[in-house]
């Protein structure tokens, strides 16, 4: 990705391996669309002192000249909640990987 990616924790503990992973999935947007001009990711686990009920949820907005604003907000279903962090967060790249290919598609056409 040309620009820093930010990401923000809310709840998560910060780890090398999470920060890797969520990195290396937003470099994989450069495939869909190359001129991507910001990537702000948030992580957070609300409530995270409680046992259930308590959802991940994974948030990523970008920003396509000119002017186009994207957002994927992902977050676990009740029959989710066993599932890893991980897992919410392909999900919400996928969903925005489906957006930018559409978005691209379009511009292409104009």
């Amino acid at each position: 990705m040309q620009l820093p990616v930010k990401i923000s924790y809310r709840g998560v503990e910060k780890s090398d391996q999470l920060e890797q992973f969520i990195r290396s999935k937003a470099a994989r947007l450069d495939r869909f669309c190359d001129h991507i001009s910001r990537c702000d990711i948030v992580v957070e686990h609300p409530n995270h002192s409680q046992h259930t009920g308590n959802p991940f949820r994974v948030r990523i907005d970008i920003t396509v000249p000119p002017g186009h604003e994207l957002v994927a907000d992902e977050r676990q279903a009740a029959h989710e909640m066993h599932e890893p962090l991980s897992k919410v967060i392909s999900d919400a790249f996928k969903t925005m990987e489906r957006q930018l290919k559409t978005l691209v598609e379009k511009q292409r056409r104009e």
